[in-house]
């Protein structure tokens, strides 16, 4: 049985340490990048606004990642401002793309998701299903698009809407993916929004290793920022600063 230290230490291995506030600065993101580098051990990445992602990726060892969204947090249709913000993305230095998929407007992800497939060819592309605002039906149609369109990740939310991720949520994107002969072997889940204590990332954890195995950074993600300080707690690392909700 798996105990909250051990938990914990898979949550920080596999914690993508966000800050996606409209008013972030450039001193915050190398806040953030210091706080993904603490005592207990590193983050996997840190997710930012693609105008930070060149100065995450210069604050930042090799060992982690930088993400960055697009098509946030709206997912919009509008292909060429998704593929805009993908090619700032790449043109930065960082290896992860975290999109929208226009949720609202299915008829559209397609051709949408695979613009940005192409255009960060080569990097790990986590889709965002946005599940808070869909029904159980509409979000397994986006899984089933998002995976067609080359996924390398199911992403839970933007957590920006009124309901980020939940259990619920999180087992219909993982039996798509566990149902997807082309995508079960590889294709990883990112639990964002809402997820702030280690007994919540336990959740998720079970949950993934259920359906896709031993959990590890390349097939599991958590998308937080308050998180790190449970972590730390849990850890014995002391008590870390307070971060604002970035989630």
């Amino acid at each position: 049985m798996t105990d909250l230290k051990d938990n914990a230490r898979i949550a920080l291995a596999c914690l993508d340490l966000t800050s996606l506030n409209d008013g972030d600065t450039a001193a915050d993101i190398e806040r953030l990048c210091e706080r993904a580098q603490g005592s207990s051990g590193h983050a996997a990445a840190v997710c930012v606004w693609p105008r930070f992602a060149a100065l995450a990726r210069s604050r930042l060892p090799t060992a982690i990642r930088v993400a960055a969204v697009a098509n946030f947090p709206d997912g919009s249709s509008d292909i060429e401002r998704a593929v805009a913000d993908t090619q700032a993305i790449v043109d930065a230095g960082a290896q992860e793309v975290d999109v929208v998929l226009p949720y609202r407007h299915l008829a559209a992800a397609p051709a949408l998701l695979a613009a940005v497939r192409r255009a960060c060819d080569g990097l790990t592309l986590k889709v965002i299903i946005e599940t808070g605002e869909l029904d159980d039906d509409t979000i397994r149609r986006a899984c089933a698009i998002a995976l067609e369109a080359g996924a390398d990740f199911l992403k839970t939310s933007t957590g920006k809407t009124k309901v980020s991720a939940t259990p619920a949520a999180a087992r219909l994107l993982l039996q798509a993916i566990g149902a997807s002969p082309a995508a079960r072997g590889h294709v990883g889940f990112k639990a964002a929004g809402g997820v702030r204590s280690v007994a919540d990332a336990a959740i998720y954890i079970a949950l993934t290793a259920e359906v896709l195995g031993p959990v590890t950074p390349q097939r599991f993600r958590i998308g937080a920022s308050g998180l790190l300080n449970d972590i730390d707690a849990v850890l014995g690392g002391g008590d870390p600063p307070a971060a604002a909700s970035s989630y």
